[in-house]
């Protein structure tokens, strides 16, 4: 007989009990995870690492650990869509009083398993609920917004108050899909297939990537550069530093549950197809003639493995610019191969600039993209380079060529060798200390240019960004220290002023000494300082004159990261030299206003960095699809003006000959247009081209330089900056019968 109390409820009611009930039961068939012993006493290790040698250990206390379980709900669920607030209630109350014991003496990282599965659970639950409500229509004409970024956001508070944020979660993906020329029909299709497909990617996590999750959760607690690596994780890391993968050259990491472009490895296939750029959105991946197979909600590994494979093989992904509406897609075709090195090296260029009396100003530009030394492999070229012997010999082609000042361009270096910063700075002053090294215990070491040869000693600008980072930041740093170069680009670098160690874990246990693999941490353990005493942490370097940019109002910099080690200052060492006289500043900096009020191209930045910052600023996206195609037709529209603006500017592009120290890279893959692609989507630059077109500011670092050369005429000031002009500074002092580094 059928109990009462379902004989008063409706068939759909039953029906529900009954789903539920299968639910339940199909939940004692998922995966359940236990902790080898292995990985336990890699925990434990973990944990007594951090706390007694991380560089920020004295600001970590067994109480913080209780963060970990808040911080590991956000690494599963970034936008806080699944996870309910009673969840996050509850596993505070059973978890978090004892993540530090639990880790460090126990090696017992239940906690991990136990919050997913409920995370799990919820996501099942949940894309059951989304292929219903596909099933019924939404209104997308009532007059509602959707938070796209809820990083920040609390978790729904039950399940009615995530059910309404759903229903607005999926009104913005239609109206995203339509606006990227799909029907109504076509579009639920697409956004049925994402669930589908997630729900199977959680279905297929397993145990040991939950693990790396939850102690990389805890080591983030020290500072974000902490991390632990699984046994998988570690291999992978040592495949990237030998260059040895074959890929398409770039780093990816996920936001939002979506893959993003994190940076562009120099000379690698992204890089010389010039289609995919950092912060694009990787949202699907296919072999050539394939299937695409959406990246939502995958995890980064098996985004990676999509992407990686044979050499010479095509991969096309569908991306979403970073610098385009959120609706725009475009695909990009990418031949897989190897990073060289040779590609990466230091490149150069002599522009050259109108002048005096009819006559042009030749002006030297060396692009460093990373401080790579002698230990990387893959470089086969029959001699080992550095990048202070590269630029050392692009310095000696462009002194015979004649410069009369040089651009050192270090944006989008995110660092390198510490001993090639200390050289490459070395290239520019006699002697002295270029960076200075805190150790937790307050000893400090210094590391000092000892040779006091100059390879070049005129005018010198430093052109960086904030994506300059680490050894790029000692070496701008440095520079202006000494007063040997004005700094010139966005309103500070990445600020990056630490060091990490990597450890493998059977080095420091006993327990895992016999293991075959085992995982690894990477820890703080100092900190950078220039020779001023000053920290490159957090602020990083401030450039002299500072240029409209679009970066200024990325969440990319080091203040941008949680947990980020404080800025603080120690000491100056002793050295000779002191920042820029103001008679050399005040002048330059001032021209450089007067340029930036006055010439068109800067009218265009702004415009630009107008509008980014506009778009920034609107938190609240609207779910009236009308109103959202009127905002798509004035981006498209502004687009265009700003393409056709951009090719005026380039009309004034300085000329300039290329020096290479090795064989010109291939010429750039250009992916085929695709019939869906952005009308108005911007062009790849020409194959054959070295430096991009209408790049304003290296033509404004280029004016600076001359501006600074005409200074430089009158010995009461510029001079007073420049180191001695000696033997040492001739061609003959940096022959190879003596090479630097």
């Amino acid at each position: 007989m059928t109990p009462s109390f379902l004989r008063s409820r409706p068939l759909a009611l039953l029906l529900l009990l009954l789903a539920g009930a299968g639910a339940l039961l199909g939940a004692t068939d998922r995966k359940r995870f236990t902790t080898p012993p292995t990985l336990a006493a890699e925990a434990s290790t973990l944990a007594k690492l951090l706390d007694e040698l991380h560089y920020n250990r004295d600001a970590v206390q067994s109480a913080d650990y209780a963060n970990v379980v808040p911080d590991y709900m956000g690494e599963l669920d970034a936008q806080r869509l699944f996870f309910l607030g009673s969840d996050r209630a509850k596993f505070i109350e059973e978890f978090s009083k004892n993540v530090y014991y639990n880790a460090a003496f126990l090696g017992n990282i239940n906690a991990a398993y136990e919050i997913f599965y409920v995370y799990q659970q919820r996501v099942e639950q949940r894309v059951a609920w989304i292929l219903a409500r596909l099933e019924q229509p939404l209104d997308l004409t009532a007059d509602e917004t959707y938070r796209v970024d809820r990083q920040k956001a609390e978790w729904p508070a039950d399940a009615a108050a995530a059910d309404d944020l759903w229903v607005r979660r999926l009104k913005f993906e239609l109206i995203q899909e339509i606006l990227a020329k799909k029907t109504p029909e076509d579009a639920k299709a697409q956004i049925r297939k994402r669930y589908e497909r997630m729900l199977r990617n959680v279905g297929e996590i397993e145990g040991n990537e939950l693990a790396e999750l939850f102690l990389t959760t805890i080591a983030k607690l020290y500072d974000p550069h902490s991390t632990y690596f699984s046994a998988a994780t570690y291999e992978d890391f040592g495949i990237q530093m030998k260059l040895q993968l074959v890929g398409i050259g770039a780093v990816l990491g996920t936001e939002d549950d979506v893959c993003v472009v994190k940076e562009i490895i120099p000379g690698g296939p992204a890089d010389l197809s010039r289609e995919l750029k950092p912060n694009d959105k990787i949202l699907a991946v296919a072999e050539k003639g394939g299937e695409p197979f959406e990246t939502f909600g995958l995890k980064l590994r098996k985004v990676v493995e999509r992407i990686r494979g044979k050499k010479g093989t095509e991969v096309v992904l569908t991306v979403q610019p970073a610098d385009a509406d959120s609706s725009v897609r475009k695909q990009v075709v990418i031949t897989r191969d190897k990073v060289k090195i040779n590609s990466a090296r230091a490149r150069g260029a002599i522009f050259d600039l109108p002048g005096e009396d009819g006559k042009t100003q030749p002006l030297g530009v060396i692009t460093l993209p990373a401080f790579y030394g002698p230990a990387d492999e893959g470089d086969t070229d029959g001699e080992r380079t550095t990048a202070s012997r590269d630029v050392a010999r692009l310095i000696e082609q462009f002194k015979q060529a004649g410069i009369e000042g040089l651009v050192l361009d270090l944006r989008r270096n995110g660092g390198g060798f510490l001993t090639e910063a200390v050289e490459l700075a070395g290239l520019f002053i006699s002697r002295g200390p270029v960076v200075q090294i805190k150790a937790y215990n307050g000893e400090i070491h210094v590391d000092n240019d000892r040779d006091p040869r100059i390879a070049y000693a005129g005018p010198l600008a430093v052109l960086v960004d904030r994506f300059s980072a680490s050894a790029s930041e000692i070496v701008a740093g440095a520079l202006q220290n000494y007063g040997r170069a004005i700094v010139v680009g966005d309103s500070s670098t990445h600020g990056k002023g630490s060091v990490q160690q990597v450890v493998e874990m059977k080095q420091l246990s006993r327990a895992l000494s016999l293991a075959p693999k085992t995982g690894a941490a990477k820890f703080t353990i100092q900190k950078y300082y220039l020779p001023s005493g000053a920290s490159t942490q957090l602020k990083g370097v401030v450039p002299d004159i500072t240029l409209p940019s679009i970066e200024d109002f990325l969440p990319i910099g080091e203040a941008d990261l949680p947990r980020a080690l404080v800025w603080d200052q120690i000491p100056t060492s002793f050295f000779e030299g002191e920042p820029l006289d103001a008679k050399v500043r005040e002048p330059l900096r001032a021209a450089s206003a007067e340029r930036q009020a006055r010439l068109p191209e800067f009218a265009y930045l702004r415009k630009i960095v107008d509008r980014f910052k506009e778009r920034q600023e609107q938190k609240l996206i609207s779910l009236k699809l009308e109103e959202r195609q009127r905002q798509k037709a004035e981006d498209t529209a502004f687009r265009k003006e700003i393409k056709a603006e951009k090719e005026e500017i380039a009309k004034g592009d300085y000329p300039f000959r290329t020096f290479y120290l090795g064989p010109p890279p291939p010429p750039r893959i250009k992916a085929p247009k695709k019939e869906d692609d952005e009308d108005d989507a911007e062009p790849a630059e020409d194959e054959n081209e070295t430096y991009v077109k209408a790049d304003v500011h290296l033509r404004e670092a280029l004016r600076v330089v001359d501006d600074a050369v005409r200074l430089g005429r009158n010995r009461e000031t510029w001079a007073h900056n420049r180191p001695p002009l000696t033997a040492a500074t001739t061609p003959a002092a940096l022959s190879p019968a003596k090479p630097r580094g």
